[in-house]
């Protein structure tokens, strides 16, 4: 067994899943700094002697990472290379009980609101005057910015509400404060995220409330870009659209999960919206902000869905020609809606709907790129690699979309900042060009 000489704590946290939970995770980070402990992300040093696994259970294969990954620290624990294991997060709000009972060399496990337990167990305090302060572990230049916690709707798939409970929204004055903070540490673009965006402010507040928070976050000094991810089409706040044409800091680019077409399977999923008022919504965002960027996610193969169904899919995929677009096959989860129904879709056609549709999206995707060939951009450079600064354009979030590569003998480049690139030349997901001085 290996033998530790005394020194002081220092923890290694790793984070499993979503953006949202990465935010989770840069919070606790903050607590533990403030708390002076010695604090990693993700280090692959093994000079830890505390890991917290902040997990994912959001789909089968989430689940399977987050629990390999928990018995991949378990075994470090019983060998002596680590004296402390904790897990918090998703799966471990979901499946405590049988999470203790099946890996029992954890140390304690906790849910997604338990932070101060966490702390506590640590022998930590909770620093309430730290609120919306934490630790950046993505590039300074950008960041994930929370604006609620959980989620209200219904939809029949899905165990989020399970896991992160009902809608709270984070006050604007809250939000305002935490991006002053982020501006100062040299953040130059806030990604908005929560489990449904579109609903901010009915449960702070008492009515849809984003279009006000977005122009107060336009109006922090330094913030260059805003840009919206998980937002909700179901009584979507079009007031969005006027801020979003009104302030140039507000990216022209939204992330809204459809999840499917079909009546039949609207219905089914219980998304309280059908297709006809869908695809109106489709067309009403593209003639009020005409060259938006609008990235979706659908599923494959959820119960009931028909060779009919899918069909409608693809064709209004085809048809629509969205600009970013993801799909996952139908994950059949405990205690959600969908489980009470047969999953009568066979996996084997599941992934071939899903790989249906990706075809026909990257078929669009190197369609929608090439008509960029000759146009200039504004485009923030997040790092350098394989002989290439890489960047991205306000059309395109971090680490899901499209990117901009020029060489890295450009002396007109700096990491986390801006320049204007001309398009040479492009493939379904990159896009090659130079910059323009």
């Amino acid at each position: 067994m290996k033998v530790r000489s005394l020194k002081k704590d220092k923890v290694n946290v790793i984070t499993l899943g979503c953006s949202k939970n990465l935010v989770d995770s840069e919070v606790l980070m903050g607590q533990l700094r403030a708390n002076e402990f010695e604090v990693a992300h993700e280090s692959e040093n093994d000079d830890s002697n505390i890991i917290i696994v902040n997990t994912c259970g959001f789909i089968d294969n989430a689940k399977q990472e987050s629990i390999d990954t928990i018995l991949r620290y378990a075994e470090a624990k019983e060998s002596g290379q680590i004296d402390k294991l904790y897990v918090t997060g998703c799966l471990s709000q979901r499946y405590k009980d049988s999470l203790e009972e099946e890996i029992p060399q954890v140390d304690a496990y906790f849910g997604t609101l338990e932070l101060p337990q966490l702390l506590k167990k640590l022998e930590a305090d909770y620093k309430h005057e730290l609120i919306g302060e934490r630790l950046i572990t993505t590039p300074s230049h950008f960041a994930y910015f929370k604006i609620a916690e959980g989620c209200n709707r219904p939809c029949s798939f899905c165990a989020i509400p399970l896991m992160r409970g009902k809608h709270v929204d984070r006050p604007i004055e809250d939000l305002v404060k935490e991006a002053k903070r982020l501006a100062s540490m040299g953040t130059k673009e806030l990604v908005l995220i929560a489990q449904d965006l579109t609903y901010y402010g009915l449960q702070h507040y008492g009515e849809r409330k984003l279009a006000d928070l977005l122009r107060n976050l336009s109006d922090v000094e330094g913030i260059d870009w805003i840009r919206m991810q998980y937002a909700y089409p179901s009584q979507f706040p079009m007031e969005v659209f006027d801020v979003m044409n009104e302030r140039e800091n507000i990216c022209k680019y939204l992330d809204m999960p459809l999840q499917h077409i079909s009546d039949n399977m609207l219905k089914t999923m219980r998304r309280g919206i059908s297709k006809r008022r869908t695809i109106e919504l489709v067309d009403q965002i593209r003639q009020r902000v005409p060259d938006i960027a609008l990235r979706t996610t659908l599923i494959a193969g959820h119960p009931g869905e028909t060779e009919q169904d899918f069909q409608e899919l693809y064709d209004w995929v085809e048809e629509t020609r969205f600009d970013r677009l993801g799909i996952f096959t139908y994950s059949h989860e405990d205690n959600t809606h969908s489980y009470t129904l047969e999953d009568n879709v066979p996996e084997e056609v599941k992934q071939e709907r899903a790989d249906a549709i990706m075809e026909l999206q990257q078929g669009i995707s190197v369609e929608l790129n090439e008509e960029k060939i000759g146009k200039t951009y504004k485009v923030l450079f997040d790092r350098k690699e394989s002989g290439y600064f890489v960047g991205r354009t306000q059309y395109d979030s971090p680490e899901v979309d499209n990117e901009v590569l020029v060489p890295a003998d450009s002396n007109y480049v700096r990491l986390g900042d801006f320049a204007n690139v001309k398009i040479t030349d492009a493939s379904d997901f990159d896009l090659y060009g130079e910059v323009v001085v």
